[in-house]
């Protein structure tokens, strides 16, 4: 299992990677990261609405009502124009990371 605190500085960005593709509801965020890290790493659900607050309030992502299922209507995320701008910065600056840390711990 990953240390969650190597990742926290990345959930943003995962979590909008997961939304650009298609548009989702929290426990379909959590399993599929789950299933892409094959339980490698698991984000808790405190967390990842917390996720979504922060991202709504930054209005990268808004959310809508979905159709009914166990009774009540599921929340949805969708990504915005600006949230789909800041996670291609993201991606660039996470590209930028990776050589940077690759110069100091390749060879090891």
């Amino acid at each position: 299992m990953i240390r969650s605190d190597i990742i926290r500085g990345h959930l943003d960005a995962i979590i909008l990677r997961l939304i650009y593709e298609e548009d989702r509801y929290g426990y379909e965020i959590s399993k599929e990261i789950s299933v892409r890290t094959d339980d490698r790493f698991q984000i808790k659900e405190a967390t990842l609405y917390a996720v979504f607050q922060r991202l709504e309030r930054k209005e990268l992502i808004e959310s809508y009502l979905g159709d009914v299922s166990h009774g009540s209507k599921r929340r949805y995320y969708k990504i915005t124009k600006l949230g789909r701008a800041y996670l291609k910065e993201t991606v660039e600056e996470w590209n930028e990371i990776k050589e940077i840390v690759n110069i100091f711990m390749e060879g090891l």
